[in-house]
């Protein structure tokens, strides 16, 4: 461990460290598919027992209406929240009683394009343009691609640690510029050391031949029928397969400040891009999608993390980041793990501590050209090689397979795992999710990717099968269990509550929508 690193943590050991440590927030938005007991994509509505889509904080739709969002709200215990994930789970599958939720990341058998049912809102403003946003998706990038599912974390330091922070950095800045700076500061490590975390937690390594029907692709036929894949993959819902759009591959999203992140997202928002002139946009009987721009809104810009503000009403992203600051971060390249109930667990999450800490507090210069496409080389090469005992990749500088670099900061990630311990004295929790991963470098057949293609071979099934197969046991483990009374009071309340707030949010006399869009989109 370098002098600098020791003296960090050394910082972060003092009892006000380990006492800031300790109010470390986590929430966890979770898709996943809604399908019929025969594994087909529903075709029906969003359940009306489950709520309003629009206004419910914990159960939403992402792309489609099939496509369910299950959100928990941010808890310092790993373990509220997913209890409360669980808890949500339970709630939703009372709800939905002849269909399945899909547990894994990559969908099967989805049916043709038109078919896949865009999300709806609603009569409001913002219900419609979140549809229409929608609409814009699935001409730009096809409306297959975007029922692949994941996870993302959503991780925050509390104020409390940002102060001691920067104390132990002797930094002066206002708190907000400082929090905002440590944030971005670990994004871009986050993304140069991410191809850990995709080896690692990677569980997509094959896919259902009908998703990729008609498209080109590189994978190989697999010995069970209807499968592709690729023999060292980890986490094909990370690549670009089945794209046909690569306008965001031009992009140069700038990492180096919240002002310039914001400035360079509200460039690409403000380019017209010719090919998506060809479509009504905004305006008239059948808006196509919000803009011709290159991208419609903040969150069409797709990256493995995110830096995040909750927004207010009719707030656009960016100006919250701008106006607030960074609040907390999104890690997005998380697969759902089919081998988990809510396709994550605690050990999981306390490794994805370890290194958020890790990648904040190893040093983070600014990006440059040639590091970003070493950055774009490294992702491309770990979703499809990853573990790939031959594979190469460019970190920190150098060439290194992924488990040997790996190895070369485990004292590192060992110490903040001991941090971590202390401060939440909870004997050995982090130290032991750390050597867990440990094992798997040690011995890839180990990683989910892996066990997923063993379960293949050796039951001679094909990736539908097994995927199936996996749904229906989840359903029948979550249809067992029953909420406790004030569990079930509380999503009942939730989802009654959201039915009202859509009912009078539109009932509101609101300006025409083309007011509103352009008010929006121009604040």
């Amino acid at each position: 461990m370098s002098d600098l690193f020791d003296q960090y943590i050394n910082g972060l050991s003092q009892t006000r460290g380990l006492q800031s440590i300790q109010g470390i927030r986590r929430g966890i938005e979770k898709e996943s598919l809604r399908v019929s007991p025969d594994g087909h994509l529903a075709q029906t509505p969003h359940p009306r027992g489950l709520g309003s889509a629009l206004t419910h904080p914990a159960i939403t739709t992402d792309y489609s209406e099939a496509l369910l969002e299950l959100i928990t709200p941010a808890f310092t215990r790993i373990e509220e929240t997913l209890g409360y994930l669980k808890n949500t789970h339970i709630f939703t599958y009372q709800n939905i009683p002849d269909e399945l939720l899909w547990v894994n990341s990559m969908p099967c058998i989805m049916g043709e394009e038109h078919t896949i049912p865009i999300a709806q809102y609603g009569s409001s403003n913002i219900g419609k343009m979140k549809s229409i946003y929608r609409k814009g998706l699935g001409h730009r990038y096809g409306r297959l691609m975007q029922t692949i599912s994941g996870i993302h974390y959503n991780f925050s330091f509390p104020e409390e640690f940002w102060l001691h922070y920067q104390d132990v950095l002797k930094n002066r800045q206002p708190l907000e510029n400082f929090t905002s700076q440590q944030y971005f500061h670990l994004i871009r490590n986050f993304q140069r050391f991410s191809p850990l975390l995709i080896y690692l937690f990677g569980a997509s390594p094959a896919v259902c031949a009908s998703f990729l029907s008609g498209r080109s692709h590189t994978l190989q036929q697999h010995t069970s029928p209807g499968t592709l894949y690729q023999p060292f993959a980890t986490s094909l819902r990370m690549s670009d397969l089945g794209y046909q759009n690569d306008t965001q591959s031009g992009l140069n999203i700038s990492y180096d400040s919240v002002q310039d992140y914001a400035a360079t997202l509200r460039a690409a928002m403000g380019t017209p891009y010719a090919p998506y002139e060809k479509l009504n946009a905004g305006i008239g009987q059948t808006p196509q999608q919000l803009s011709s721009h290159i991208l419609q809104i903040e969150n069409e810009y797709y990256g493995q993390i995110r830096p995040k503000r909750n927004a207010k009403s009719g707030e656009r992203p960016t100006t919250a980041l701008m106006q607030r600051g960074v609040e907390y971060i999104e890690m997005r390249c998380i697969d759902l793990n089919p081998f988990l109930d809510v396709g994550i667990d605690a050990e999981q999450m306390r490794f994805l501590d370890s290194f958020a800490l890790y990648c904040l507090l190893h040093p983070s210069p600014p990006f440059d050209a040639q590091e970003l496409k070493d950055i774009k080389a490294n992702n491309q090469q770990v979703v499809l090689e990853g573990r790939n005992p031959q594979a190469n990749f460019l970190l920190n500088g150098k060439q290194s397979s992924i488990t040997s670099w790996a190895k070369g900061i485990w004292p590192e990630l060992e110490g903040i795992a001991e941090l971590l311990d202390q401060a939440h004295d909870n004997g050995e929790l982090y130290r032991s999710a750390l050597k867990a991963q440990h094992q798997k470098l040690e011995n890839l057949e180990l990683t989910p990717s892996s066990r997923i293609l063993r379960i293949l071979e050796e039951e001679n099934i094909n990736f539908f099968d097994f995927a199936i197969d996996r749904a229906a046991q989840s359903a029948k483990a979550f249809r067992a269990k029953k909420l406790k009374p004030g569990d079930q009071a509380y999503f009942e309340q939730l989802a009654k509550t959201s039915l009202d707030q859509q009912d009078l949010l539109e009932q509101q006399n609101e300006p025409p929508f083309e007011t509103y869009l352009h008010n929006y989109l121009n604040t």
